[in-house]
C-alpha cells in the first residue's frame, strides 16, 4: 500500500502539478510566483520551465530594491526580462545601476519598459549607466526625479533609439534642450508627460509638435508658462487623443481654437484654464466630435451655450463631464447634464 501511495504521489508531482501550475501561474502576481518557488522542487522546476512568467521584475515600494534588482538579474530566469518597475523603491541609487552595467549587461538587452518613478537617488550618472544596457527600451519613466538634467536626457537619446513613451513629470531641471533632444530623436513618440517641467517654454514644445507627429497622449499639467504661441502648430498632431492642460492659465480661446484642429481628441482636461470662454469650447465642440472626457472645472467664462454646442456633437460619446465651479453655467445639475449627454457616468473629476 505504501508503494502504491508513493507512486500516486510521484504521478501527482510529475503530471498533475505541472498542469495545474501552468493554468494558475499566469494569473498570479509576480511576488506570489516567487513565493511558490519555495514550496517544493517540483513546483520550482515547473515554474522555471515557463519563460513567459519571468519577463518582468516588480520591486515597487520595496526596501533594498537595488540589491534585490542585482540579485534578480543574476538569475538565469530573468535573462530576457522586458519590464522592470522600481516605482518608489527604497535604497536604489547610481551605484546599483553602475553594478548592473558592469555585471548584468546581458540581462537587459531585451528590456522594453523601465519605471524609475520616485527613485530620487538616481541622477544623470545612473540614467547613463542603465540606459546603456537597454538598446530596445521603448518606455522610460522618471517621475519626480529632481536630480535629472538635460544631460541625462542626452544619454537616453544616445543609448535608446526606440522610445515611444516618456514620462518626465516633476523633473523640474529639464529644459527646452531636453525637448529638442526628444524631438530630434523620437519622431515616432506616442506618449509624453511634461507635468511640472517648469523650465520648458513655447519654443521647446513647438519642436515636439513639429517633429513628433505620432503623439497620441500629451500631459502638460500645471504648466502655466506655455502660451497660445505654443499651440499654433499643434494641428500637426493628427493622432492626438489625450491632452491634459490643467492649470494652463495663459491659454485663451485662440490657443484652444488651434487645439480644436486635433480632431481625434477623446480626452481633454481644461481645468483652471481661466481665460477660456464659450468661443474656445464651441470650437472644440465643432471639430472634436469623439470627445468622451472633458473637464471645464473652475472656468467662470463658459455658459450653457457651450454645453448646447457640445451636446449637438458629443451627446453619444461623452461619459465624463466636470463643470463644477463654472458659475456661468446655470443648468449643471446631474439631471440637466443627463438631458444633454445621456451616456454620462462621471460628473466630477476634481475635488
Amino acid at each position: 500500500m505504501e508503494v502504491e501511495g508513493e507512486e500516486q504521489t510521484s504521478i501527482w508531482n510529475k503530471e498533475t502539478v505541472p498542469k495545474v501550475m501552468k493554468i494558475v501561474s499566469t494569473r498570479l502576481a509576480q511576488r506570489d510566483l516567487i513565493s511558490l518557488l519555495l514550496l517544493s522542487p517540483w513546483i520550482h522546476r515547473t515554474l522555471i520551465s515557463y519563460p513567459s512568467l519571468w519577463l518582468s521584475i516588480d520591486l515597487r515600494e520595496m526596501n533594498n530594491a537595488g540589491d534585490r534588482l542585482i540579485a534578480a538579474l543574476s538569475l538565469p530566469r530573468y535573462q530576457h526580462v522586458k519590464q522592470i518597475s522600481l516605482e518608489f523603491s527604497q535604497d536604489i541609487d547610481d551605484d546599483h545601476l553602475e553594478v548592473i552595467k558592469s555585471k548584468c549587461l546581458g540581462s537587459l538587452q531585451d528590456l522594453e519598459s523601465l519605471n524609475l518613478n520616485g527613485c530620487q537617488k538616481i541622477s544623470d550618472k545612473g540614467i547613463e549607466a542603465v540606459t546603456s544596457c537597454c538598446p530596445k527600451l521603448k518606455v522610460f519613466s522618471i517621475y519626480w526625479n529632481v536630480r535629472a538634467t538635460d544631460e541625462g536626457v542626452k544619454h537616453l537619446v544616445k543609448n535608446c533609439k526606440y522610445i515611444v513613451d516618456l514620462n518626465f513629470s516633476g523633473c523640474k531641471h529639464l529644459s527646452d534642450k531636453s525637448l529638442q533632444l526628444v524631438a530630434d530623436n523620437y519622431p515616432e513618440l506616442e506618449s509624453l508627460n511634461l507635468t511640472r517641467c517648469v523650465k520648458m517654454t513655447d519654443s521647446g514644445l513647438q519642436q515636439v509638435f513639429v517633429k513628433c507627429s505620432f503623439l497620441q497622449s500629451l500631459n502638460i499639467y500645471a504648466l502655466s508658462s506655455f502660451t497660445d504661441e505654443a499651440y499654433k502648430k499643434i494641428s500637426v498632431l493628427s493622432h492626438l487623443k489625450f491632452l491634459d492642460l490643467c492649470g494652463a492659465q495663459n491659454l485663451s480661446d485662440d490657443g484652444l481654437s488651434c487645439i480644436a484642429k486635433c480632431k481625434k481628441l477623446v480626452s481633454l482636461n481644461l481645468t483652471w484654464c481661466v481665460r477660456v470662454t464659450d468661443v474656445g469650447v464651441i470650437a472644440i465642440a465643432e471639430s472634436c466630435t469623439s470627445l468622451e472626457f472633458l473637464s471645464l472645472f473652475g472656468i467662470v467664462g463658459v455658459t450653457d451655450k457651450c454645453l448646447e454646442a457640445l451636446s449637438k456633437s458629443c451627446a453619444n460619446t461623452m461619459t465624463t463631464l466636470d463643470v463644477n465651479g463654472c458659475i456661468g453655467i446655470k443648468r449643471r445639475s446631474r439631471d440637466d447634464l443627463l438631458k444633454l449627454f445621456p451616456y454620462l457616468r462621471c460628473f466630477k473629476v476634481h475635488s
